[in-house]
Order: structure tokens, then C-alpha cells, then sequence
């Protein structure tokens, strides 16, 4: 059984900062993931993806609304879609191969995997192939991030109810769209020209 002074269940920002951390002052670290890239919901399906898509959008308000102010005439401007989701997949990636380098570079080992806690000091880690590998570890930090979770009444279904997740993947804009949080709900209709 490989014992490790720290280990931490999950790689969002949490985790992965825990983990360089962890690393950075000599400790021997392990991170555990259930998904292939590291980096959370954050990351992956949250606040990066929809942040690139969010510029390009502004690019195009800007292009749309704000350009002509600046003795910029631009007529013919059109949003294409799928290359606004290339670029957003683009960004993922280089931040995933950053969060892998930071992993690499500060000595920590990546254990893909389900992390379960078993006993005090004890995580077992079962990959998507089903093998289980035990460790035991002085110190375990649960990250475990976020999830979208339905409205008991209104279920994801990938075609009008849809998570932040599904949402991040559309192939055409959506000419309404309700998102909902913990407090509120907003209606909001994305490239308004």
C-alpha cells in the first residue's frame, strides 16, 4: 500500500491549489480525480468555459454596438457558433495542460480515479476500469467541488432543460434561455443585436 503525507479527493481549484501547495513544502501528495482532466467543474464545464464564450460574445457586442462609435464600420459581422466553441475548447485544454504541468512540476501524484474514504488515514481509488488501489495517507482534503442539481420538477433532459454543463455545448444560440442558482432564476437571450 503507497502512503502519501497528503491526500487530496478532487482537482477544482481547491484541490489542485491544495496540491501544489502540499507539494511546494516538501510533502508527498496525491490528487485524486473521477474525471480524465483535471481541473474541476471550474475548469472543465463551469467558470473557464463560460468565461471564454462570454469574451467572444462581448467581442461580438462590441463589433455590433460599440465599434461604429469608434470610427470602425464592421457590417457584415455574424456569430459562428462552432467557432466560438473551438476556441472555448481550445482554452480548456491549455489551462488542463497547465493544471498536469503544475501536478508534474510539484511532484504530485495523479490517481485517476473514484476516491472513497475508508477508514481513518485510508482512501481507496477505483478507476473507470473498475481496479482499486489502496492508499494510506497523515492527512486527506476532500474537494470534491460542485455539481448542477435538478429542480425536482423540471429534470435535464438535453433538449429544453438543460445544465450549466449541456449549456456550455450548444450548436446553435438558444433564443431564450433560463438559468437558475441556489437564490434566483434569470431569463436571459444571448448575441441580443
Amino acid at each position: 500500500m503507497e502512503k502519501f503525507d497528503v491526500v487530496i479527493i478532487g482537482s477544482g481549484p481547491g484541490g489542485y491549489i491544495a496540491a501544489i501547495r502540499s507539494g511546494q513544502v516538501g510533502l508527498k501528495t496525491a490528487l485524486v480525480e473521477k474525471d480524465k482532466e483535471l481541473g474541476g467543474t471550474c475548469l472543465n464545464v463551469g467558470c473557464i468555459p463560460s468565461k471564454a464564450l462570454l469574451t467572444s460574445s462581448d467581442h461580438y457586442m462590441f463589433v455590433k454596438k460599440e465599434a461604429a462609435k469608434h470610427g470602425i464600420v464592421i457590417d457584415s459581422a455574424h456569430v459562428d457558433l462552432a467557432k466560438m466553441q473551438q476556441r472555448k475548447d481550445k482554452v480548456v485544454k491549455t489551462f488542463n495542460g497547465g493544471v498536469r504541468s503544475l501536478m508534474k512540476t510539484n511532484k504530485v501524484t495523479v490517481l485517476e480515479g473514484m476516491g472513497t474514504i475508508t477508514a481513518p488515514g485510508k482512501v481507496s481509488v477505483e478507476s473507470s476500469k473498475g481496479e482499486t488501489q489502496e492508499i494510506e495517507t497523515k492527512n486527506i482534503v476532500i474537494a470534491t467541488g460542485s455539481a448542477p442539481a435538478e429542480l425536482p420538477f423540471a429534470k435535464f433532459h438535453g433538449e429544453t432543460i438543460v445544465s450549466s454543463t449541456e449549456a456550455l455545448t450548444f450548436a446553435e444560440a438558444p433564443k431564450k434561455l433560463v438559468s437558475s442558482s441556489r437564490t434566483c432564476f434569470s431569463v436571459y437571450s444571448p448575441l441580443r443585436a
